[in-house]
């Protein structure tokens, strides 16, 4: 690997990490750069696995020391999107994402318009008192196709995690970022395992794009805790836009 490589790796990382944090879709960023770079898609696919768990820690670290986890609910739902997750990476092993993104894509336009038919509930300022709130049981049926989601190509999962958060079960930004990232964290190790077998990882590559990642995660925790949901708000309505306008037309 070159040093020119390995710059390009680190910053698309730290840009990627970055907007994962605060809102998701950084893979659109990591994964057509691996591909650049020269892996095949599945392989990029599976290596950008190992940064997304590397940032989604040191993320979840900073949240923490907030107190701003529910861990509970968290747990809860990452049992479930696990399970969707293996069935995701299964299927991403076998076939293309091509289709599947389309259908993200139309998903990612709906949900923009939803930001801005129900803004009471992304502007909700974060919450300090720490007890848990009640998921929706359907918001656990959601969260398996989330999972599968996740586990397929990840790309926009975050995206979809904060949705159901802040919609179905009345999550702060705040709160929903900090579950998300816990999420992602339990059920991304069966994805890379799946990835790994399929020998669709180069660890080369994956951990030196996760310095970047992990860079970006811990900036953005930082400022996420600090600002509030304003500043998370718009990153998350810029990221959905340009994701959404990505995946459907180029």
């Amino acid at each position: 690997m070159d040093l020119t490589t390995i710059i390009l790796l680190i910053i698309a990382g730290l840009i990627a990490g970055f907007i994962n944090t605060l809102a998701g879709s950084g893979s659109m960023i990591t994964l057509p750069l691996l591909i650049f770079l020269g892996l095949p898609a599945n392989v990029a696919n599976g290596t950008n696995r190992i940064a997304i768990f590397l940032q989604s820690i040191v993320g979840l670290a900073k949240f923490q020391k907030k107190k701003v986890l529910h861990w509970k609910n968290g747990l809860r739902l990452s049992i479930i999107a696990t399970v969707g997750a293996v069935f995701g990476a299964i299927t991403a092993s076998q076939i293309s994402a091509e289709n599947m993104e389309t259908i993200i894509g139309i998903l990612l336009f709906v949900m923009l318009f939803s930001i801005f038919l129900k803004p009471k509930k992304w502007m909700k300022e974060f919450e300090e008192d720490s007890a848990s709130k009640k998921i929706p049981w359907w918001n656990y049926l959601l969260f398996l196709g989330i999972g599968f989601y996740g586990g397929f190509i990840q790309m926009s999962t975050g995206i979809l995690i904060l949705v159901s958060l802040v919609l179905g079960a009345n999550y702060d930004l705040i709160r929903a970022n900090a579950l998300k990232l816990l999420i992602v964290i339990l059920y991304t190790p069966f994805a890379i395992y799946i990835f790994y077998v399929n020998d669709q990882i180069n660890w080369e590559y994956g951990l030196v794009l996760a310095i970047g990642n992990i860079a970006g995660a811990w900036i953005a925790a930082s400022i996420a805790l600090k600002k509030g949901v304003i500043l998370v708000r718009w990153v998350l309505i810029i990221t959905v836009l340009a994701s959404g306008v990505k995946l459907l037309f180029f």
